[in-house]
């Protein structure tokens, strides 16, 4: 039995011994043959070596974080802005005289009017005929009707008398009748600097198109020209930009000005211009109004309202009321509304330069009661120019 089972054992230990032999062959013959050697490629020499192929750094000196000077978070960065240039502020010219530099400027309205009087004058014999033709001459110009007829009375007494009429004789005449009916002794200074206080406060009135804003800042340049620091209210909240223009206006000359939102009150505008002329102690405070129509009675309520409210801090020194020259007698119906509801003090005839109708300034004083103060003779910056008689007068007649 044993030698049986020593049998069996034998057996099973030999068939293993070949098993093995048997898988070993087989995995030798399915091996892949061993892959061929790669090709050896040279790079361009020009080429950059980057990534793994980079050089291998140079050693070089490095600062520590202990060495670099660091914020220490306790003040702001603050980042410099370069500077901006300030406006560059304009030297008006002076305004002594200024009427007789600009007498050409009233070039048409000497031609119908003084040139044109004087034409009719020089007529050999002035019959009834002539004489209406004066009348006409002087309507024409917008003298109106009662100043024409004084002045048609008094040259046919004084002609009478003269007799004889030399161009010269006649010249004289009629130079010393229209400065009268001009109006010579009359106040003519534009109220800026009364004696208990500081600042002068003027409000400048006017009706739509008539150059109320531009007026006001040529005002202001007249006033710096006479050595007087200004402050504008730009009080005209609703016409678009009117603001921005008035600001224009006063940088070129150094003014500053007091502004307000778009269709805001125009009272508190016109109320803080003037506290602000108080602290910086102004000379003048200059207020541009809305340029109100003369049929909108709301609207020329809340004009006086704008006046009692600057009121609360002192009272208003002038009240100036801007014509336009050109509209001729619509020009004293709204000149009859404005003077209803604020007092008006003065009046600043623009345009003077563009119409024949010169006699708008006799006109305009009789139906007010108060004087021509400032005349427009043009577009420049310094065409505004004070009003004089005798100026006024020889530049319509000529020389």
């Amino acid at each position: 039995m044993d030698i049986v089972i020593l049998a069996v054992v034998i057996a099973v230990v030999v068939l293993g011994a070949l098993g093995g032999l048997i898988v070993g062959s087989r995995r030798k013959k399915q091996l892949p043959p061993p892959p061929p050697a790669a090709p050896d490629i040279t790079a361009p020499p020009a080429e950059p070596h980057v990534g793994d192929e980079a050089e291998t750094p140079r050693e070089e000196p490095r600062r520590t974080i202990e060495e670099v000077d660091l914020p220490d978070g306790s003040a702001p960065v603050v980042v410099e802005e370069p500077p901006t240039e300030a406006p560059q502020i304009e030297i008006p010219e002076p305004t002594a005289g200024r009427l007789v530099r600009l007498r050409a400027r009233l070039s048409r309205s000497q031609n119908a009017l003084g040139q044109g009087l004087l034409t009719l004058l020089s007529r050999e014999h002035l019959d009834d005929d002539t004489w209406e033709e004066v009348e006409d001459t002087l309507l024409t110009a917008d003298v109106g009707v009662q100043p024409t007829q004084e002045l048609v009375e008094r040259l046919r007494e004084r002609v009478k008398v003269l007799g004889t009429r030399t161009p010269e004789e006649l010249r004289t005449l009629l130079r010393e009748e229209l400065i009268t009916l001009v109006g010579r002794d009359m106040d003519r200074t534009v109220k800026t600097e009364p004696e208990d206080r500081k600042p002068g406060i003027v409000l400048v009135v006017g009706v739509n198109g008539t150059g109320k804003t531009t007026t006001t800042g040529k005002l202001a340049r007249v006033l710096v020209a006479d050595g007087q620091s200004v402050v504008l209210g730009a009080a005209d909240t609703f016409r678009a930009a009117a603001a921005d223009q008035l600001q224009t206006w006063g940088e070129r000359v150094g003014a500053y000005t007091v502004r307000g939102p778009e269709g805001g009150d125009p009272a508190s505008v016109a109320f803080d211009a003037v506290k602000e002329g108080k602290e910086m102690g102004a000379n003048v405070v200059l207020i541009d109004t809305a340029g109100r129509l003369h049929t909108k009675t709301g609207l020329m309520d809340e004009l006086g309202k704008v006046k009692r409210v600057v009121e609360k801090h002192a009272p208003v020194d002038e009240v100036l009321l801007v014509l336009d020259a050109t509209t001729g007698q619509n020009g004293l119906v709204q000149a009859r509304v404005f003077a209803e509801v604020v007092d008006i003090t003065g009046i600043v005839l623009t345009k003077l330069d563009g119409t024949a109708k010169g006699g708008i300034v006799v006109a305009v004083q009789r139906e007010l009661g108060v004087p021509v103060k400032l005349v427009g003779l043009g577009e420049g910056a310094d065409d505004l120019a004070p009003f004089e008689p005798e100026a006024f007068v020889d530049a319509l007649i000529g020389e």
